[in-house]
């Protein structure tokens, strides 16, 4: 079933919506989850969770991508399970990783706290990614948004692990030039 025709049954209140959202997007929900979690079952009780999310929030909304939506819920439900989880008992692995690199870039300070300027810092970020050749793109979208460690991005684009991690450690260095550049303080 195509994405207008999952949405229209959750429009629709019809739970045959879970049921097609499960076989098309079950395995790309428990992937993100667990490059976060590491964990079967947390992994699997955020991607239902994610399914209740998911039911709750259509209607009102209408995603006008469905992957994305679905992906930003069950990512946003598995960090704030990792933190939890983390909270209790410190350690981790590859997700750790990831924030270490990304206080590179990123401030502690409460700015920007809007909405505004949360929406033109993502345009900023989706305009330098946009400028960026599809390989060193795909790199970022894999280590921040899916969490995969650098051995499997290495892996998936044919890579040594060095050239990914010198890679993506220098697209990160532009992306912090690139918003300094735009009047971000970082």
């Amino acid at each position: 079933m195509d994405d207008e025709g999952i949405i229209r049954l959750y429009w629709d209140r019809k739970e045959t919506a879970i049921e097609e959202t499960s076989k098309k997007y079950g395995k790309y929900c428990f992937k993100i989850a667990y490059n976060i979690l590491y964990d079967n079952e947390d992994s699997e009780e955020c991607v239902n969770d994610t399914y209740s999310r998911v039911w709750n929030s259509i209607p009102p909304q209408k995603p006008l991508v469905f992957s994305s939506f679905i992906g930003r819920i069950v990512r946003n439900l598995a960090l704030d399970r990792y933190k939890r989880k983390t909270a209790e008992k410190r350690g981790g692995k590859n997700i750790e990783a990831v924030f270490n690199e990304m206080v590179e870039i990123t401030s502690d300070s409460p700015d920007p706290e809007d909405e505004l300027s949360r929406r033109e810092l993502a345009k900023a970020i989706n305009d330098f990614l946009s400028d960026l050749p599809a390989e060193k793109r795909v790199m970022l979208v894999l280590r921040y948004w899916y969490a995969d460690s650098i051995k499997t991005i290495a892996s998936r684009l044919g890579m040594s692990e060095n050239n990914v991690s010198v890679s993506i450690r220098r697209l990160r260095m532009k992306l912090r030039d690139y918003l300094r550049a735009k009047g971000y303080e970082l």
